[in-house]
Formats: C-alpha cells, structure tokens, sequence
C-alpha cells in the first residue's frame, strides 16, 4: 500500500449488479479495494461509474449503498449513472466531474485499457488492482477484453462523444446529494 501514490478520488468501473441490487463478486472486490485505499488515506472521494440504463438497473447507486453500510460519509460518494463503457467513464470524470487526478479501480484484465484510456485523454490517472481471487469467467473476461481494447482504440481515432455528456459535477465541489437521483 505503501507505492500508491494519494490520488483526489478512486473511480471504481462497474460490472454487474444482481437482481436483488448486490454486487456481483467482482464489483463487490472493486468496490472493496476502493475502501481500502480510502481507510488508508490514498484517496479522499469516490467516482462511482456504471451503467443505469434502466429503471431498475443501477450499478453505482448499488456501489454507494454498499459504501455507506460500511460507513462512509455521502458527501465523500459521487455517481456517474452514464457510465456505459470504459471510455465514457474516462471521458466523463474530465469533462463532466472534473476529476485531475485519480485512481481507476478495476481488475488486472481490464485495467491497461482503463489507463490506456485515461493516459490518451491527458489525465494524471493510475491503476490499482481490484483482484482478489479467481473469477468464474476469467477466460471470457480475458477474450472479451481483446474485442474492448479495439473498440477502445477506434473511439479514441474517432474521438467519440459519450452517450450522456450532462451538466458539470466537479467532485472537488459541492456534496453529490445535491445532484443525487431520487
């Protein structure tokens, strides 16, 4: 723990959320990581960025209620409810949370495209590994990952707009429950 360097915020990726609103295994050892590096002082806030593309999908309003049952404060915890993909996550912590520094949390497959991402856009962006066992379809994720990185390479060529761009939420400013959904 020592070699990481603080960073303002630990942007956790999503991954799957259970019907019943938990997190999957590896969602839930992202988001653990994250705690870690915050109860050691490595980061002060959380981006957590996910997919809620429906009513009753949402990856980081499942992310911030298991942070809180693990008593960390709301005003510490900011949602990125359009964060469909990897590069839009990327692209929405500048442009729309204004995010300059930061820790991306996320598992070892997945993590040189997440900084790759961030590296090409000019931010001051590193990886902490989320791993903490073996994963069910770690040969999928391992293949998948293969498609995603050419994907990841044409939105950069192409330099793809995200889906949902919004309003500026500077995580440096005001609480997320002001911009919070109900």
């Amino acid at each position: 723990m020592e070699e990481v360097p603080f960073k303002h915020t630990a942007i956790v990726l999503g991954a799957s959320v259970k019907s019943n609103g938990n997190l999957s295994v590896m969602l839930r050892d992202r988001v653990e990581s994250a705690l870690l590096l915050y109860n050691h002082g490595k980061v002060k806030r959380f981006l957590l960025s996910g997919d809620n593309g429906t009513e009753n999908y949402n990856e980081p309003k499942a992310m911030k209620n298991y942070l809180i049952e693990r008593g960390v404060p709301k005003d510490h915890i900011y949602l990125d409810y359009a964060g469909f993909d990897t590069y839009d996550t990327m692209y929405r912590s500048k442009e729309v949370f204004e995010v300059e520094d930061a820790i991306i949390v996320t598992q070892g497959f997945h993590l040189p495209r997440a900084v790759f991402l961030a590296q090409e856009m000019g931010l001051n962006y590193v990886g902490y590994t989320g791993d903490k066992r073996t994963y069910a379809q770690e040969e999928y994720n391992i293949k998948r990952e293969l498609l995603a990185n050419v994907k990841a390479y044409l939105e950069l060529a192409f330099r793809k707009e995200p889906t949902y761009l919004g309003s500026k939420i500077p995580i440096k400013g005001p609480p997320q429950s002001t911009y919070e959904k109900t």
